[in-house]
């Protein structure tokens, strides 16, 4: 718990009474093991944060663009939100290691479980939202899952270059351009920062670990930009 109070720490999230969470990350073999009965492990919550989970990500997703349909936001919805997705967050995050389990499920390696850890992230999640509450919570779950939210549009039919694009050439006549500013690192791991421009100014920087993700991100940019600002809501 000492390491998740560091994670909320991050995000400015300071909890004292931390039982919501150790509940979170306390799974059915443990409880079940201690006599802990219903109310002493983290399904609850995984049935509330899988709820909050798909109301953040389709907020982010009508608020992101007009020029997303109904069926394009269902598809990246169900990108974002699914089991792969889920476990790589919780994998980044360490969640593996904070899971109570009991002496079965940690024999047969219940900490690097898919099912495991992606019900431990949407449990999270639910303890989240009712420690600090709806938006704090958006905030605060859209940081962590930023890497799986690009991936989702890369991999789809729509990204974020394709929805830039789109925006500006229904403005009036517009020119977009990117360029590669820096390139860092050897050559079997570079990291590559680019800007976009529209009609020469700046209107993005991204970075990404391949020419095409660094346009990717910059573009994101620019887009939450042109929407919101400093930052997308």
């Amino acid at each position: 718990m000492k390491e998740l109070q560091r994670l909320l720490k991050k995000y400015n999230v300071y909890i004292k009474n931390m039982d919501t969470f150790v509940k979170a990350f306390t799974h059915t073999s443990y409880a079940f093991e201690n006599n802990l009965g219903l109310k002493g492990h983290n399904e609850r919550l995984e049935f509330l944060g899988d709820a909050v989970l798909e109301l953040i990500i389709s907020k982010y997703l009508f608020n992101f663009t007009t020029e997303i349909t109904e069926g394009e936001m269902t598809r990246l919805r169900a990108q974002i939100v699914c089991e792969q997705s889920l476990v790589k967050a919780a994998k980044r995050l360490n969640f593996g290691s904070y899971i109570y389990l009991g002496k079965g499920e940690e024999k047969t390696g219940g900490r690097n479980k898919a099912s495991i850890l992606a019900d431990v992230f949407e449990a999270f999640v639910g303890a989240l939202y009712l420690e600090v509450g709806f938006e704090k919570c958006y905030d605060i779950v859209v940081d962590i899952l930023n890497q799986e939210i690009n991936e989702a549009f890369i991999k789809g039919e729509t990204d974020y270059k394709t929805q830039l694009q789109e925006y500006i050439q229904k403005n009036g006549v517009n020119k977009l351009t990117y360029k590669v500013i820096k390139e860092t690192g050897p050559d079997h791991d570079k990291e590559f920062t680019t800007s976009v421009y529209l009609n020469g100014k700046l209107m993005g920087t991204g970075i990404g670990k391949s020419k095409k993700a660094a346009e990717q991100s910059a573009a994101q940019k620019a887009l939450e930009n042109f929407f919101s600002g400093d930052k997308l809501r």
